[in-house]
């Protein structure tokens, strides 16, 4: 059973390094920078020169299937080289520095990588031991990690017992075990149910919003980077298409009306534009106006009553995560 318990911070999340000497964050650099980094399998290249600096706290990888994601996170974590360019973690150079960004890591594999009949804190004590950590601090570590995550009165049963929801908390768990600084999750629900999924999204939430830790979270659910993330970073055939801070993102978005009209219609798109709208009609009575910065949707009320024209249906709103990105797709 998972703890229903309510969450408590674990431990500060600060990373520590041989016998709990704690290592100071590096000021002022950017949380991941790619310069010109491409990686090529054979004759074919993966990543094509990516160019981008990202500093959020938080930042969410999207993009369809084959277009590099895996990749770049097997690159950031040293699984593979670069063919050309480089990338930088906390200022660190990955053809240099790997040395030095390794203990800073956490990484939450998409795919199960357990050894089935050892117990849950057996091995979150050994990812501990391998990212660093002493024996008797990576079993402390490994307790508050499985307590944390919900798995306390389950850590001493065996990993391969577990259901789907549990594994993927103890993935979590291992990944968090040794204090990193940047963490990275890829596909951290998936096929977890409603509730499950929820629990994860608040752990994530919780980490974010403690201060200690940076997040990469590669998820095809735009609703999970939504509600957890920054800044996004979408690739398309080993290119990024669009890079942005999700809250800039979204404030600079233009406001935008779908109306569905009942009768005369005669010039009420011309009176919409004296309004300041930009108009598209798609037919049948339907207009899409974009709205200038200060206009009411009470204003388009008045407008269509003061010309006896019956508004059928008024959807309001501004630009999705998902519009982001299917608009990114299409660029």
């Amino acid at each position: 059973m998972v703890d229903q318990c309510s969450l408590e911070p674990f431990g500060n999340l600060k990373r520590t390094k041989g016998l709990g000497e704690l290592v100071e964050p590096q000021a002022k650099k950017p949380m991941l920078e790619l310069d010109g980094l491409s990686v090529r399998f054979g004759q074919r290249e993966i990543l094509k020169d990516l160019h981008v600096s990202l500093s959020g706290r938080t930042i969410g990888l999207l993009g369809p299937n084959g277009a590099g994601k895996s990749t770049l996170i097997q690159t950031l974590v040293g699984f593979v080289r670069p063919s050309a360019g480089t990338a930088r973690v906390f200022g660190h150079d990955i053809r240099r520095g790997r040395g030095a960004i390794r203990p800073l890591l956490g990484y939450m594999p998409e795919n199960d990588s357990f050894v089935a009949n050892m117990t849950a804190v057996a091995f979150v004590r050994m990812m501990g031991e391998l990212s660093g950590l002493p024996h008797d601090a990576a079993l402390e570590r490994a307790h508050e990690a499985l307590f944390y995550v919900g798995l306390g009165e389950a850590r001493y049963r065996l990993l391969g017992t577990y259901s789907l929801g549990m594994k993927q908390l103890a993935k979590l768990a291992q990944a968090i075990v040794h204090g990193p600084r940047l963490l990275i999750l890829d596909e951290p629900t998936n096929g977890l149910d409603p509730p499950a999924r929820k629990r994860m999204i608040r752990l994530i939430q919780e980490m974010r919003d403690s201060g200690e830790l940076n997040l990469l979270i590669c998820s095809h659910l735009l609703r999970d980077v939504e509600e957890t993330c920054e800044e996004v970073l979408i690739l398309k055939q080993g290119r990024i298409v669009h890079s942005s801070n999700l809250e800039a993102e979204r404030a600079a978005n233009k406001r935008f009306v779908e109306l569905e009209t009942f009768g005369p219609q005669d010039g009420f798109a011309e009176a919409l534009a004296g309004l300041g709208c930009e108009c598209e009609s798609a037919g049948l009575g339907r207009i899409k106006a974009t709205l200038p910065e200060g206009l009411e949707v009470r204003e388009i009320y008045r407008l269509a009553a003061s010309r006896d024209l019956q508004l059928r249906r008024l959807n309001y709103r501004r630009d999705t995560l998902e519009e982001i990105f299917l608009k990114a797709m299409e660029g």
